[in-house]
């Protein structure tokens, strides 16, 4: 049995796990074409399916599989769409993301230039070449590719930042945690005047943003 097919079932028992929290079969789809081992350490790859977070160094985290399922369930994004995501990390959810709406619509930006190196290397070796990774601070976007359809966070903020609002395109979306004790998932829509209109989507616990 070769190392992906060892990894084959547990994904299959990851993807039924978090199945009752999605609404999308996209998504679940797009969670069982994604190696989350390939995007963990090596010597975290016997936990890579377990729905918990896990450590990829550099004090961060790769977030459980059912919140990775849920955010991307939220984002209710169409091929095609332009994502904006706060927060490479190792990549993997930049990966989930990308099997909705096409690799080369993906735009990451990580604050610690040695986990953006290696999500890129990543990403490219398997096979999502066109994901735009930047090093930056997520708090400043990526003004170059705005507007966006949609930008999700996958750290805590204690407000969205107003550049990041203003590079979402008026009718787009805004997902983020939002908080730095107790902290919500907070699911927006940008009205014309650019302001949010915003829904929370219940308690969540995300590493806070740097920068």
């Amino acid at each position: 049995m070769s190392d992906t097919d060892s990894y084959e079932a547990p994904r299959r028992r990851m993807v039924e796990t978090v199945a009752s929290r999605v609404d999308d079969d996209r998504v679940l789809a797009a969670l069982e074409a994604v190696p989350r081992h390939e995007f963990v350490p090596p010597d975290r790859r016997d936990s890579a399916y377990a729905d918990r977070p896990l450590p990829i160094g550099d004090g961060q985290t790769i977030s459980a599989p059912h919140m990775v399922a849920i955010m991307a369930d939220l984002l209710e994004a169409e091929p095609g769409d332009a994502i904006l995501e706060i927060g490479t990390g190792c990549g993997y959810h930049a990966a989930v993301t990308a099997e909705l709406v096409g690799d080369e619509n993906v735009y990451t930006v990580e604050y610690s230039g040695e986990l953006a190196e290696r999500a890129r290397d990543r990403l490219a070796e398997l096979g999502y070449d066109d994901v735009s990774v930047r090093v930056g601070d997520g708090r400043d976007g990526w003004p170059n590719h705005a507007p966006y359809d949609a930008v999700y966070f996958t750290c805590a903020t204690a407000t969205v930042p107003d550049p990041v609002v203003e590079q979402v395109r008026p009718g787009g979306q805004v997902l983020a945690p939002i908080g730095t004790g107790r902290q919500t998932l907070v699911d927006a829509t940008k009205r014309p005047d650019g302001s949010l209109e915003r829904t929370d989507r219940g308690g969540v616990r995300f590493v806070r943003m740097r920068g």
